[in-house]
């Protein structure tokens, strides 16, 4: 198949777009408290934009989905946005990265690879951007502390992915949308 045609690119990627805004309300009509904690429903639209339209899509995913979010439905509160900014940019660059530049997409367990390593660096760039707002602006954010916690929480949002994401990416790679 063909490169991906940038119309095609930012069709995809609006689509993706609005699935990390509505993918999170859907998980909230189960009425489940701190469900967007425990699911992590966001993420996953912002890791499938990395593995499907690369690093640079999916870090501009990963950067305007919460801020539209928030701006629309007032999630994630106003406190928590910087944090998933940071996260999710970095998500959808490294899945991105990993995926496509560093060609795991070639390898048998690429896309469990990529994703694991996506997730993985999302957490401690969480972690640094909790540390440097208490110690730069006094902004008490927990630290260290407060992205393990979260991690704990996110547990179920971690499985959801490992189980959804890899199916998804294997048949998009298949349909021929993955070169």
């Amino acid at each position: 198949m063909k490169r991906k045609s940038k119309a095609t690119k930012t069709a995809l990627g609006a689509m993706l777009t609005a699935l990390s805004i509505v993918l999170p309300q859907l998980f909230h009509l189960t009425g489940i408290p701190q469900v967007g904690a425990v699911f992590l429903p966001m993420h996953i639209p912002v890791l499938l934009a990395g593995f499907t339209l690369g690093p640079v899509y999916g870090s501009f995913i990963g950067i305007i989905a919460p801020i539209v979010s928030h701006l629309l439905t007032n999630m994630p509160a106003s406190a928590r946005l910087p944090f998933m900014v940071v996260e999710l940019l970095v998500y959808g660059l490294a899945s991105g990265l990993f995926y496509h530049t560093l060609k795991l997409k070639n390898k048998k367990f690429g896309t469990v690879i990529s994703l694991v390593l996506a997730m993985i660096i999302g957490r401690v760039f969480y972690a640094i951007a909790l540390v440097i707002a208490g110690k730069v602006f006094g902004i008490e954010a927990g630290g260290a502390i407060a992205a393990v916690t979260a991690t704990v929480t996110g547990s179920y949002g971690i499985g959801l992915q490992l189980i959804t994401i890899p199916p998804v990416v294997y048949a998009v790679k298949r349909g021929g949308f993955i070169k």
